[in-house]
Formats: C-alpha cells, structure tokens, sequence
C-alpha cells in the first residue's frame, strides 16, 4: 500500500480546522487523525472527535512509552501531538492521513 500524509500547519487561530474539514469534505480517501492534548475541552468539544483530551500526567506517560509520532509542549504543561494509534487507525482503513 502507497501511504501518505499531508501536515496542516499554522499559528492558532490561522484556520487550519476549516481548511481541512472543507478538503476532507471533498476527498474521500483522506481522513484526519485527532491530535491528543492536555489543555481543557472547550465547551463545544468531543472527546475523541475535536480532540483527545487528556492529563500532563497521561501525555507524559505517552511521550514515554514512544506512543507519539510527534508532540510539542507548546505553553508550560500544555502539550499537543500526534498519537501513533491515530496514524494507523487512518492507515489501517486505506486512506490518507491528513494532520
């Protein structure tokens, strides 16, 4: 299998979700893998949809056991990246991975 991955990237608040759910929207061999996070779920949030909330603690543990293909701290304690499930979840059904 040809596996691919496009990476969206830009500061906060550039529009990054809206580009990508209007491309996802048009393309259905792409999907978008949920980036993992220790900062608090906004009320209009879902876990495992918007994000997959968790605590510094669970993150870390994470980060320890090779679980991320990538992660940031990008404020003190406020951690983001990419599961390595989430990778092969998307990968597992075909499609590409978008980030």
């Amino acid at each position: 299998m040809d596996c691919k991955m496009f990476i969206f990237t830009a500061p906060s608040g550039a529009g990054k979700t809206t580009v990508v759910k209007h491309i996802l929207s048009k393309y259905d061999m792409l999907d978008f893998s949920v980036s993992a996070t220790t900062r608090s779920k906004r009320p209009h949030e879902i876990q495992g949809k918007d994000y997959i909330f968790m605590t510094v603690a669970e993150f870390k543990e994470k980060v320890a056991n090779g679980d991320f293909v990538e992660w940031e701290e990008v404020y003190p304690d406020q951690f983001y990246g990419t599961l390595r499930a989430e990778v092969d979840r998307v990968w597992n059904m075909g499609k590409t991975l978008g980030i």
